[in-house]
C-alpha cells in the first residue's frame, strides 16, 4: 500500500481526519501547520526524552520556532532501525563503484550492526581528539559508505558536518570551508571517475595549509598512493584505525540528545555575487522534512522477514543536496544503494588513439546488480540515455524497479515518454519474474539545497502527465506569484513559499543580523505593512489544475535568477568569473545558464579578450582548464564565445539575468532599460546572437 495511503489511514484512525482529494489534504497541511507537523512527529514515532512543546510555537519567517523543549538526534533516528532491519535481513547500505561494476564484481553490503559499530567508533575517536558540540568536521569524499558513516558519527556527538565533492578544485572548496573554520578534515587520496584515476593529494595538502583551524586529518586511501606531508600541528590518522574501538565502549555509545534546532550541517548554495552561502540546517527540521517527504517518494520499510525490502538509489555527488536526501533513506530503515563514479561510465573504442565514449548503461546495470526499487538521477542523465538510445532490456534484471525520480533541471516530456517506453520492454535476466507492465511511476522533484528538500514532488495515487510534477509537497505552502505579488494559477510566476517549513535554514554561518539570509530569500517580498515576509526561491513555476483528479500539478521553467545550475549542482557566477578572469588574456566575462522546459540546458560563456588576442582552441582549453581546476568539470561551458563588450548597469553590475532572458526569447525592450546601462551599444552583438541562437534551436 502506498505510504501516503498508510498516512491518510493513520490520520483517519488517530485524528478522525478524512480528505476526499489530494488538494484537500494539501490545503489542510498548509493551513493547519501545527497539526500537520505534529502528525508527522507522531506517525513516524519521533522520540524525545523531554516533553516537546507545540509543533509550531512561533510562526515567523524567518525565525519560526518548532517543538521547543524537544531533544533528539538525526543519528539516533537512523540507528533505531538496527535491530528490526537486521532481523529482517536487510542491509543498511549497498555500494558499488565504476571499476568493480565494469570488472563484473559484486556490490558490497554494510549491515546495520556494522553501520552502528563504525559510527560509534568514529564518534569516540573524534571525541578523543577534542571534538565536541558545535565544532565543525568537514569532508572531501566521494559517494561511498564511509561518507555516510562519517556524517552520522559527527551528528551523533553534536558536531556540525560539511562536505564537498572531491572533484571540486581547492579554491572552490576553500571558499566554502574557510567560512566555517573546521577542526577536522576527512579526505581521500584520490578517486576514479570516467575510467581515470584522479590524484587528490595536492588538494588535501592545500586545504591543510590554508585552514589554520584544522588540528586533525583522517585520510581514506582510495588509490593506495604514497603518503604526503601536511603542515605542523595536524595529526594524521588512517581511516581504518578510526573505525576500530573497544567493543564494550562501542556497545555503550549513544548519540547525544540535542535541541530541535541544534545545527546538523552546513551546505552551500551560491548566489550570483560573493562567497557561497553557508546554509545551516538543524537536526529536527531536516529530520521532519525528510520523514514527510517519504510520503511523496513512497519509500518505507515493512521489516517483513526474508523480504527483499526497499532499495533506494539517487545518483549524486557528495556536493549536491541529493546526497543528503539519499542519506535520509536510512531514517526509515530503507536500504540505500550508493554508486561511486561517472553516471555515464566509459566505453573504450578499442582503437589506439581513439577517445573513449560514455556508457549510459552504467547506472542501469548498477540498479540491476543491486536490486534497486527506486531509481533517481538528474534530468540530464535520462536525456543522455535517450540520445544514446540505451536498451534497458540489455542492462540486466530491472523487474524490482518500481519508481523513477528526476530533479536538478526540468525533465523534458519526450525524455520521460521515451524512458517509460523503455521500461515497458524490460525483460528479466532470468525466468520467473514478470516483465514490467504499463508506465512506470515517475516521482519528479523540485526543491533545493536551501530547504534540504523539495517543494514539488510526486504522489503515488495521482495520475501522471509527462512534463509535469504531480503535486505540491505536503506542508509546503507553495504558490506562483506574478510581478505584483498576486497568486496565479495556469500562468508562469515566481515560486514562493508563504508559510514556514521546519527545514528552512536556522541561518547562514557568521551572518550578522541575518543580512545575507534575508537578502537571499526575502528581499523581493519582505515583511511590510503588517504583512509577513514570503520566501522567494528563484524558480519559475506554473500551477496546473487537474479538477478531475482533485489535484494541481506543477511545471518548473528553470531558474528565475542568474545562478548556474549544472546537473543539479548550483554555483555562483562570481566563482566562475574569479577563475577565468585571473587569466591574463581575459579582461571581462559573462556566463548564463539557459535552462528551460523541454530544452537541454545550454551554458555559453562570453569573454572579452585583451587587444590583439584571438580566441583559438588553445585559449579555449586554458579557460576550460581554469574552470575545472577552480570549480569542477561540471561547470565547463558548452561554448566559449568572444564578444566586444559585456553589458553592464550604470553601477557596473553585469547584466546576467537580462541577457539570459534575451537568449531565452524575450524581447529586448521587455528585459532591459537602456537608460540604466553604462554601455548600451554592447547589446548589438547579443541581440544578433540571440536571433541566430533561436534560429538554430528551431531547425
Amino acid at each position: 500500500m502506498p505510504q501516503i495511503r498508510l498516512y491518510q489511514d493513520w490520520l483517519a484512525r488517530e485524528r478522525g481526519l478524512r480528505f476526499d482529494s489530494y488538494d484537500a489534504l494539501w490545503q489542510w497541511s498548509v493551513t493547519e501547520l501545527d497539526a500537520f507537523w505534529q502528525s508527522i512527529w507522531d506517525c513516524y514515532g519521533v522520540h524525545s526524552p523531554t516533553p516537546p512543546g507545540p509543533a509550531l510555537a512561533r510562526e515567523r519567517m524567518p525565525g519560526a520556532r518548532w517543538f521547543p523543549g524537544a531533544r533528539l538526534n538525526y543519528a539516533q533516528q537512523v540507528l533505531r532501525h538496527v535491530e528490526p532491519a537486521h532481523a529482517a535481513g536487510m542491509p543498511a547500505i549497498v555500494s558499488h563503484d565504476e571499476q568493480s561494476l565494469n570488472q563484473g564484481q559484486r556490490s558490497q553490503a554494510l549491515g546495520w550492526p556494522e553501520l552502528q559499530g563504525q559510527v560509534a567508533a568514529l564518534a569516540l575517536h573524534l571525541q578523543a581528539q577534542g571534538v565536541g558540540k558545535g565544532d565543525r568536521v568537514v569532508a572531501c569524499l566521494p559517494n561511498i559508505p564511509e561518507a555516510m558513516v562519517a556524517f552520522l558519527a559527527v551528528a551523533s556527538i553534536g558536531a556540525i558536518w560539511s562536505i564537498c565533492a572531491p572533484d571540486m578544485g581547492a579554491a572552490a572548496v576553500l571558499d566554502r570551508f574557510r567560512q566555517i573554520e573546521p577542526k577536522v578534515l576527512i579526505a581521500c587520496d584520490g578517486v576514479v571517475h570516467a575510467g581515470r584515476a584522479l590524484d587528490r593529494r595536492a588538494t588535501v595538502e592545500a586545504l591543510c595549509a590554508a585552514l589554520p583551524s584544522l588540528t586533525h586529518l583522517i585520510l581514506l586511501p582510495r588509490l593506495g598512493l604514497p603518503p604526503f606531508d601536511v603542515r605542523d600541528g595536524i595529526a594524521v590518522q588512517d581511516w581504518a584505525r578510526t573505525v576500530m574501538a573497544d567493543a564494550a565502549r562501542v556497545a555503550a555509545f549513544r548519540p547525544l540528545a540535542l535541541p530541535f534546532d541544534h545545527p546538523l550541517w552546513v551546505v552551500y548554495s551560491s548566489g550570483t555575487t560573493g562567497l557561497p552561502k553557508p546554509i545551516v540546517h538543524g537536526h529536527g527540521g531536516v529530520m521532519l522534512m525528510a520523514l514527510a517527504f517519504t510520503l511523496h517518494t513512497d519509500i518505507g520499510c515493512s521489516y517483513a522477514p526474508n523480504s527483499w525490502g526497499e532499495r533506494f538509489h539517487w545518483y549524486s555527488s557528495t556536493g549536491w543536496i541529493m546526497w543528503n536526501c539519499q542519506l535520509a533513506g536510512l531514517l526509515t530503515g530503507t536500504t540505500v544503494c550508493l554508486f561511486d563514479g561517472s553516471p555515464g561510465g566509459v566505453k573504450s573504442q578499442g582503437v589506439s588513439g581513439s577517445p573513449d565514449r560514455p556508457d549510459w548503461t552504467t547506472l542501469w546495470r548498477f540498479a540491476a546488480d543491486t536490486g534497486v526499487s527506486f531509481f533517481g538521477a538528474g534530468a540530464a542523465f535520462y536525456a543522455n540515455g535517450m540520445k544514446a538510445q540505451v536498451d534497458l532490456a540489455a542492462c540486466g534484471d530491472l523487474t524490482r524497479l518500481r519508481a523513477l525520480g528526476a530533479t536538478g533541471s526540468p525533465l523534458a516530456e519526450d525524455v520521460q515518454r521515451w524512458t517509460s517506453a523503455q521500461m515497458r520492454g524490460v525483460n528479466p535476466r532470468s525466468g520467473g519474474a514478470p516483465a514490467l507492465d504499463g508506465d512506470i511511476w515517475w516521482c519528479n522533484l523540485s526543491g533545493g539545497t536551501d530547504v534540504a528538500g523539495a517543494f514539488i514532488a510526486g504522489c503515488r495515487e495521482l495520475p501522471q502527465v509527462p512534463g509535469e510534477m504531480q503535486c505540491r509537497v505536503l506542508g509546503c505552502a507553495v504558490e506562483a506569484w506574478d510581478e505584483l505579488g498576486r497568486s496565479v494559477v495556469g500562468e508562469v510566476g515566481e515560486l514562493v513559499c508563504t508559510r514556514p517549513l521546519p527545514s528552512m535554514p536556522i541561518g547562514f554561518w557568521n551572518d550578522p543580523k541575518n543580512a545575507r539570509y534575508l537578502a537571499s530569500y526575502f528581499d523581493v517580498y519582505p515583511s511590510r505593512d503588517g504583512k509577513p515576509a514570503v520566501w522567494r526561491h528563484g524558480d519559475w513555476l506554473r500551477i496546473v489544475p487537474h479538477p478531475e483528479s482533485g489535484s494541481s500539478a506543477c511545471v518548473i521553467y528553470g531558474r528565475s535568477d542568474a545562478t548556474l545550475n549544472r546537473h543539479g549542482l548550483r554555483m555562483g557566477t562570481s566563482e566562475l568569473y574569479s577563475a577565468i578572469e585571473a587569466l591574463p588574456e581575459v579582461l571581462d566575462s559573462l556566463v548564463v545558464d539557459l535552462e528551460y522546459l523541454g530544452r537541454e540546458s545550454h551554458m555559453p560563456l562570453f569573454v572579452v579578450l585583451r587587444p590583439g588576442v584571438e580566441l583559438d582552441e588553445t585559449l579555449r582549453q586554458r579557460i576550460n582548464g581554469a574552470i575545472k581546476a577552480a570549480l569542477s568539470p561540471r561547470f565547463v561551458p558548452d561554448a566559449v564565445l568572444q564578444v566586444p563588450d559585456i553589458p553592464r548597469t550604470l553601477s557596473g553590475k553585469k547584466q546576467e539575468l537580462p541577457i539570459k532572458k534575451l537568449l531565452l526569447g524575450q524581447a529586448l525592450d521587455k528585459v532591459l532599460n537602456l537608460d540604466a546601462m553604462a554601455n548600451p551599444a554592447s547589446l548589438d552583438w547579443f541581440v544578433d546572437f540571440a536571433r541566430r541562437h533561436a534560429a538554430a534551436a528551431n531547425r
